[in-house]
């Protein structure tokens, strides 16, 4: 079997480059251990644009956003089925300073994209926000498992998608081309997370693990918004709310902890106001993170058919998009990441 680009994993990352190489009229291969795929699977799948206790622009937001509802809309088209969810993302404000800090950011050009309007008053009896907060858009949530589950079906009806485990040390690397069993690829991209950790080729890169749980419950109060400050809660289409997410860098076993539920339910009633919740399910999942919080694209410095699409981390559904046209780039024209995501910045550590 002859394909131009063998990919290794079938989570976001390798779901969605192997439907941009599709779509440019390149043969793909996935080989994929569905089990694997633990850290796509358990994401909540946010895209927000406004982030962190300082509430700041997230990286590269004006580049990553407008690529977001285009992709992901085609996949739903392609996949027939629907995966994005768009919707407001509410934020309350701590402080009076920081309603009146917002009060003079609402007519700055830099968040007018984002910035739907300022709640100088508190939106719901149910959440504590006496001082108001922050109604964003072009926010919402990406139905991972949907996607993962149909997109899945989607290769196996074209032949494209072998599932089990990929065994590196059967990887043949010629001039021109790589091998693996009867396989021959002009390259191999490794979107498989984690895994990558365990090749040859990229062990040395900083990848830092990061465990997050989150909690699907059953709670009154069911707002067409997204509540955010300190805890994100999401009102999924059954009615259940999604609770998250927490981040460990010690604990790093695939596990749920008591310890967890018990910050989320913490900082959950510190921000709404509504007493009485029953837990549904307790997920877990090792996300791919690294040292820079970057993602890692590029050609391996020795090795010229052998790539990598990676470390996308908590902000996968937005980064994936925009990384993913960059790294088709790579792949058919020969054209070079930005330096900041690029895998050559971590030549030292080849």
């Amino acid at each position: 079997m002859e394909v131009d680009f063998l990919l290794i994993g079938q989570g976001l990352a390798g779901t969605v480059l192997s439907y941009r190489l599709l779509k440019e009229g390149k043969s793909v291969l996935v080989i994929d251990l569905p089990e694997g795929n633990k850290s796509s699977r358990v994401a909540a799948g946010l895209y927000n644009p406004i982030t962190g206790r300082r509430l700041v622009k997230t990286w590269n937001a004006d580049l990553l956003f407008p690529e977001i509802e285009p992709l992901y809309s085609s996949l739903e088209e392609e996949l027939g089925t629907v995966l994005l969810h768009e919707k407001p993302i509410y934020i309350p404000f701590l402080s009076v300073e920081e309603q009146n800090e917002w009060m003079g950011k609402s007519g700055d050009v830099e968040f007018e994209p984002y910035l739907e309007r300022i709640q100088i008053q508190g939106l719901y009896s149910e959440v504590n926000d006496p001082y108001g907060g922050i109604l964003l858009k072009m926010t919402g949530y990406l139905d991972i498992n949907t996607l993962l589950d149909h997109y899945s079906t989607y290769l196996k009806n074209k032949a494209a998608l072998i599932e089990g485990v990929f065994e590196e040390k059967q990887l043949q690397l010629d001039p021109e081309c790589i091998r693996y069993g009867n396989i021959k690829a002009k390259a191999i991209v490794y979107c498989n997370g984690l895994g990558a950790m365990e090749s040859k080729f990229f062990e040395t890169l900083p990848f830092v693990p990061v465990k997050g749980e989150i909690l699907d419950i059953q709670q009154d109060f069911k707002p067409q918004e997204i509540i955010n400050r300190g805890v994100f809660r999401v009102v999924l289409p059954d009615g259940s709310i999604r609770l998250g997410s927490t981040y460990s860098w010690s604990d790093t076993d695939y596990g749920p902890t008591e310890g967890a539920k018990i910050e989320l339910f913490e900082k959950s009633d510190k921000l709404i106001l509504v007493e009485g919740k029953r837990v549904i399910h307790h997920k877990t999942g090792i996300r791919p993170t690294t040292r820079d919080r970057k993602p890692i694209l590029g050609k391996h410095p020795e090795y010229e058919s052998v790539y990598i699409f990676n470390g996308f981390g908590p902000k996968g559904v937005s980064l994936v998009p925009y990384y993913s046209k960059m790294m088709v780039e790579l792949l058919i024209h020969g054209n070079r990441p930005e330096k900041e995501v690029d895998i050559s910045r971590f030549f030292n550590y080849i």
